[in-house]
């Protein structure tokens, strides 16, 4: 009978954890919603009628739009994505005149959509309106503060939405679920009627599925006139970047490559960005604060995202910590945390990187220049995942978004299909005020970006052998480096891990030869040079044989 009885108990137990494992599962595989949760408020902002003809129709006939619930509507309560802020404000007496000029365009507004709690955070939870559904990616993170906008155009819910940037909160849901993300040049787009941030960071953006409803809204937005499209003359890829990105960098830089190509035939010029703020800025060096929690590889950047972190947040309690210290809402306990630590508050020296980062940024693009780098690590991260509370994987994201919120340059997330079944993107920067110019130039390239975008998933090289040629190309420099410091041995053991993931590279063969040399291994090294011979003759100027060894004399060290 004892023997029954525990059997029975441990088809309880059984019983329990599977009943568990069910309840966890369905927590994981969050249930439908016909709008994704992207909306708070649904309601109806109808244009005025139509000026009769030979008039134009208004400019914007025919789309819908929502906004994010940080931007006044008359008659609503902006909640600024908390019920206790809700609770404590009272309805709106005039609607935002960006709203308005929208409306008055032509188009309709059709909601107001959800934010990351009182617009603070980059990844898109919150507690009081449930975090929004990736249309994209469901079991991750929409990206934020302006979540349900990003969400609510990805999902075909309305044809563009308005957003508020910081720090990257139009950008970085744009890229995460997979549509186009603008940020204007600060101060370009007016502020008023919104609920406020940071004010020397925030700017009104928009999202957008079509490149021309993208640049219809910013061309309204911005009050621009009719002019010829100006093409751009000078792209820069910001290599050192992209070694932040967990998306192999040729993925998203030969794409970019090919289209400039293809439509300007023109090259694209390489360049470390890291170097060039270094060398422009040299007040980043008060703000480097040890490298703490960033790759200290990236000193500039990572002082340029401390510097605009720490003027973030001393704007944000100036705007906000009376109503947090009055009300004592259950703000959330990150943001808390960050609020709480202390921090320089040398505003004179935030606006003096603000300023120069601006000056750098306009030298090296001028009017016809567009740099690009990456404006997400990689794959959105999925829902609770560990980074969302990981201070090094956020700072280095803010590393990205920092170049734009500092200088105030404009800045658009363009995407480029999926990488693992996710959204991945890059980005374009124009000089501060040169918005109809990245408009035009996102006009013009996208169509030719995701046929680039087709033909890479199309091509016979699968995703582990892209892989594979990036972790062979990053094994083939650290022996370079390990060559030229004489490190013979550890050479040949890197370029050896390069042939292995790679071997139909010429250069990997010849440069290992020369380290055999180094060695005095001349079988090996005959070996290498006879491999890389047959793989491309251009490798070896010329090579000749002295009692049966072989001697390289010119060998470029690629």
């Amino acid at each position: 009978m004892a023997s029954s009885g525990a059997a029975a108990n441990l088809w309880v137990l059984l019983g329990l954890g599977i009943a568990g494992v069910l309840l966890a599962a369905r927590k994981l595989k969050r249930p439908a919603r016909p709008d994704h949760g992207a909306f708070i408020a649904r309601l109806e902002l109808l244009p005025p009628p139509q000026p009769p003809p030979p008039q134009a129709p208004h400019p914007l006939t025919g789309l819908c739009f929502a906004i994010a619930d940080a931007l006044h509507v008359s008659g609503y309560i902006t909640s600024f994505g908390s019920l206790e802020w809700a609770k404590t404000h009272d309805a709106e007496t005039q609607t935002s005149p960006v709203v308005s000029a929208l409306v008055d365009g032509g188009a309709v507004c059709v909601g107001k959509t959800v934010i990351d709690e009182m617009a603070y955070s980059i990844h898109g939870e919150n507690k009081h309106f449930d975090t929004p559904t990736n249309p994209a990616a469901p079991d991750r993170v929409p990206g934020g503060c302006s979540s349900g906008s990003a969400v609510a155009v990805a999902g075909g819910m309305v044809d563009f939405a308005l957003g508020i940037d910081s720090i990257g909160g139009v950008r970085i849901p744009g890229a995460y679920c997979g549509v186009l993300a603008f940020r204007p040049s600060h101060a370009v787009v007016s502020s008023g009627g919104i609920i406020p941030v940071a004010p020397s960071l925030d700017t009104i953006g928009w999202f957008a599925r079509d490149p021309s409803v993208l640049r219809r809204v910013g061309h309204l937005l911005l009050r621009l006139n009719y002019a010829d499209i100006r093409p751009p003359r000078h792209f820069y890829i910001a290599d050192d970047c992209f070694e932040l990105s967990k998306i192999p960098a040729r993925r998203l830089t030969q794409v970019v490559s090919k289209s400039v190509e293809k439509l300007f035939g023109r090259q694209v010029t390489r360049m470390n960005l890291e170097n060039y703020l270094s060398s422009k800025i040299s007040s980043l060096r008060n703000y480097s604060n040890g490298h703490k929690n960033g790759d200290s590889r990236f000193p500039s950047l990572l002082a340029l995202c401390n510097a605009m972190r720490s003027l973030h947040k001393h704007e944000f309690k100036d705007q906000h910590m009376e109503w947090i210290n009055s009300v004592k809402p259950a703000v959330d306990a990150r943001t808390v945390s960050n609020l709480s630590e202390d921090g320089d508050s040398d505003i004179d020296g935030y606006q003096d990187v603000r300023n120069k980062a601006r000056l750098a940024l306009g030298a090296l693009l001028k009017d016809d220049g567009i740099l690009v780098i990456p404006i997400a690590l990689g794959c959105p991260p999925k829902l609770n995942a560990k980074e969302l509370s990981s201070e090094s994987y956020n700072c280095q994201t803010l590393c990205l978004s920092s170049l734009a919120s500092m200088s105030g340059c404009c800045q658009v997330s363009i995407p480029l299909g999926t990488h693992d079944k996710c959204p991945v993107s890059v980005s374009f920067i124009a000089r501060h005020g040169c918005d109809r110019f990245l408009l035009d130039t996102i006009q013009t390239m996208y169509a030719t970006i995701q046929e680039q975008v087709d033909i890479l998933a199309k091509s016979n090289v699968s995703s582990k052998q892209a892989m594979n040629e990036e972790a062979a190309e990053t094994a083939k420099e650290k022996g370079n480096v390990a060559f030229k410091e004489k490190q013979w041995q550890m050479a040949v053991n890197f370029y050896t891990e390069a042939i292995k993931l790679n071997g139909k590279v010429a250069t990997y063969y010849s440069n290992r030869a020369a380290a055999f040399l180094e060695l005095t291994s001349y079988r090996q090294a005959e070996a290498d040079c006879t491999s890389a011979i047959d793989l491309d003759p251009k490798v070896m100027s010329f090579f000749f044989l002295v009692e049966g060894h072989a001697w390289i004399l010119q060998n470029d060290m690629e």
